[in-house]
């Protein structure tokens, strides 16, 4: 039986705990994110096609970097599918 030493496990432990740089990109963004939004409060017109309304600026905002985000989350998926599918392919082959 192999036990591991004490520094492996803190070490281990200590890794498991650190924020990718993705991560800490992700929560930047989202602190700037509501910055903004905080210190734009005011209300806008907007006119798209043959609608018109009238929204608070932050929750234009909101939902622009909901849009974007759903965009990019669905186009990483369809990039995963096109990948697995080549894999599948190869295997066949």
């Amino acid at each position: 039986m192999v036990q591991d030493s004490p520094s492996n496990s803190t070490t281990s432990a200590s890794a498991a705990r650190r924020l990718s740089g993705g991560a800490i990109a992700s929560l930047s963004g989202v602190g700037l994110l509501v910055i903004f939004m905080i210190q734009n409060t005011q209300r806008v017109r907007l006119d798209f096609l043959f609608w018109s309304f009238t929204w608070p600026l932050w929750l234009l905002t909101l939902a622009s970097a909901l849009l974007g985000a759903l965009v990019w989350f669905g186009l990483g998926v369809i990039r995963r599918h096109r990948r697995r599918v080549e894999r599948r392919r190869a295997r066949r082959d």
